[in-house]
């Protein structure tokens, strides 16, 4: 069991309220939500739910990070997605009966969430129809982003695909600093290999090379990307 200390529920209310089904709700109503929720509190490396596991609770993570990776027919492990606090992850059990959840989600880091059994949530929101269009709607977002990812290995050079996911996650978790975005690398390098089909080898190379031209700057489980341009025009085929 984790020993990480839950978070204060005047904490938790404005973190639910980013979450994209309780956009629209009132104070009221995310109260309501929030008692309804069951804290978990989960140490880096341990799973929130593994790849098969029957899809019986759904979560907004409220701090931390999750990565969500599948395992391939061929056992390769591929890393689809990133949580951050805020964003919903283990919905798929509101819309299939009786599913199993097709990923894993590990914390990255110590991380905490809070879990709703799927016949609480669907109890809940029963009187909300608005939800089950916004529920769709998340749903057909992740299943495009999932069919972009799947393209992107099958058609993209190694370099383009990491240089994608860079800036990918400078959009997602990036910060501004005086050198350029900050992206806190605390999923490591083998995890960018992971999410981009390579190998970690070609990760530190390719880091290497653009390292040398300005690019980025690199540093332990961090990276600053100076010139993001450079990263787009990889991406976009036109870098020498």
């Amino acid at each position: 069991m984790s020993k990480l200390s839950v978070l204060p529920k005047a904490d938790l209310l404005p973190i639910l309220s980013r979450a994209a089904l309780f956009r629209d709700f009132s104070p009221g109503e995310l109260i309501e939500v929030l008692e309804a929720g069951q804290p978990r509190c989960i140490e880096e490396s341990s799973f929130f739910f593994q790849q098969g596991d029957p899809a019986s609770r759904l979560y907004v993570l409220t701090d931390g990070r999750v990565r969500l990776s599948q395992v391939t027919v061929d056992g390769q492990q591929v890393i689809l997605r990133v949580i951050v606090p805020g964003q919903m992850f283990g919905a798929i059990g509101l819309t299939q009966p009786e599913a199993l959840y097709p990923v894993s989600a590990e914390a990255s880091e110590d991380s905490q969430a809070l879990a709703w059994e799927t016949g609480v949530f669907r109890r809940l929101c029963e009187n909300r129809p608005g939800v089950s269009f916004d529920l769709m709607g998340m749903m057909t977002s992740y299943i495009q982003e999932m069919q972009d990812r799947y393209r992107e290995l099958a058609t993209e050079r190694t370099e383009q695909r990491v240089a994608r996911a860079l800036l990918r996650l400078a959009a997602q978790l990036g910060r501004k600093v005086e050198e350029g975005v900050l992206v806190d690398m605390a999923l490591s390098r083998q995890s960018l290999a992971e999410m981009t089909g390579t190998t970690l080898y070609t990760v530190s190379r390719l880091f290497s090379k653009w390292e040398r031209r300005g690019v980025i700057q690199t540093g332990r489980e961090r990276v600053v990307i100076v010139k993001p341009h450079d990263l787009v025009q990889i991406v976009e085929g036109l870098a020498e």
